[in-house]
C-alpha cells in the first residue's frame, strides 16, 4: 500500500493524466487471492461449464441440476464462485438449481482487469445461459452490478426474488473511500469521475439510493451487517430510505464477507426465496 501511494504521489506531481491512469488501472485490477481452505469442497458436486464473453469464456458451474427453479449466485469484488459453497449447499437441499460463475478478472475467468459495467454484461450473459431464472443472490460488488445497471431477466420480466448482501449504495463513495485509501488527490478523483461519465453513465447514476425503484424484481431483500468495516452500513440504510417495499434486515457481527457463510442468513435467504 505505501509503494502504490508513493507511486500515485509521484505521478500526481508530474501530471494529473499520469496519476489518474496509473489510479484507474488499481481500482479496475482485482487481486487473484490464494484459494481459501474450504474453497475446494465449495465445489464439489459443482458441473463446470462455459460461457461465452468477448473477453474469453466465462467459468460458470451448476449444482443441482436436477432442482426446479434456478438461483444465480453472484459474488463480490476479488471473490468467485466457490464463496458460495455454503449457500449452494443450502439451497441445492431446498430443490433449488443452482448457478455461479467467477467474474471476468476473477477465479478461473480471463481476464486482468474489469469494471462494474463489464461485471454486469457478464452476470447478464450467464442469466441468458442459465435460462429462467427465479431468484438472483448476490454480495458486495456483484450485488452492486447486477442491481445498479440493472440486469435483466427472464426476456424483460420481472425477476421473482432478488437478495443483495453486503452492498454499496453510493457509487461516488466507493471512489472516495479508494482515494482516503490511497491518499489520491481530489483533482485526479475527479479526473476518474468524468472518465466515468464520458464512457457512459455519471457515477452516481449506477448507485442504489438512485435505481432502485427501477430494479426489475417483485420482491427484494437486503442485509447488511452493522458492523461491516467495507461497506458502512449507514449506505444500506440509505438505500431502505429510497426504496419502496424493500425487506431490510440488518445483521450484527458479521462483518462484510461472513454474511456470505452465516447459517441464520442463509436459513432466512432460502425461507425469502419460497
Amino acid at each position: 500500500m505505501k509503494v502504490l501511494r508513493l507511486q500515485l504521489k509521484v505521478a500526481a506531481l508530474i501530471s494529473t493524466e499520469l496519476a489518474f491512469r496509473l489510479a484507474w488501472r488499481i481500482f479496475c485490477t482485482p487481486r487473484r487471492l490464494p484459494p481459501k481452505k474450504w474453497e475446494a469442497d465449495a465445489l464439489t458436486g459443482a458441473r463446470r461449464f462455459a460461457v461465452p464473453f468477448p473477453t474469453g469464456q466465462l467459468a460458470a458451474y451448476e449444482w443441482g441440476a436436477a432442482g426446479g427453479r434456478t438461483v444465480l449466485l453472484v459474488h463480490g469484488w476479488e471473490h468467485r464462485a466457490s464463496f458460495w459453497g455454503a449457500f449452494a449447499r443450502a439451497l441445492v437441499a431446498a430443490g433449488y438449481r443452482v448457478v455461479a460463475f467467477d467474474g471476468p478478472a476473477h477465479g478461473l475467468s480471463p481476464g486482468l482487469r474489469t469494471t462494474l459495467p463489464e461485471f454486469g454484461a457478464a452476470i447478464q450473459a450467464v442469466a441468458n445461459a442459465a435460462g429462467d431464472v427465479w431468484a438472483v443472490v448476490a454480495h458486495s460488488f456483484g450485488a452492486a452490478a447486477t442491481a445498479g445497471l440493472p440486469v435483466h431477466f427472464n426476456d424483460g420480466q420481472l425477476l421473482p426474488r432478488l437478495v443483495l448482501l453486503s452492498v454499496p449504495g453510493s457509487t461516488p463513495a466507493v471512489f472516495q473511500r479508494f482515494a482516503e485509501l490511497l491518499e489520491i488527490p481530489p483533482r485526479v478523483m475527479r479526473r476518474m469521475l468524468a472518465f466515468v461519465a464520458a464512457h457512459g453513465r455519471a457515477a452516481e447514476s449506477f448507485s442504489l439510493t438512485e435505481v432502485g425503484t427501477a430494479v426489475p424484481a417483485e420482491r427484494a431483500l437486503l442485509l447488511h451487517d452493522r458492523q461491516d468495516p467495507t461497506i458502512p452500513f449507514a449506505e444500506a440504510e440509505e438505500i431502505a430510505r429510497h426504496w419502496p417495499g424493500l425487506d431490510f434486515r440488518p445483521t450484527s457481527g458479521l462483518g462484510h464477507n461472513k454474511i456470505m457463510r452465516d447459517p441464520e442468513v442463509i436459513r432466512q435467504v432460502v425461507a425469502f426465496l419460497q
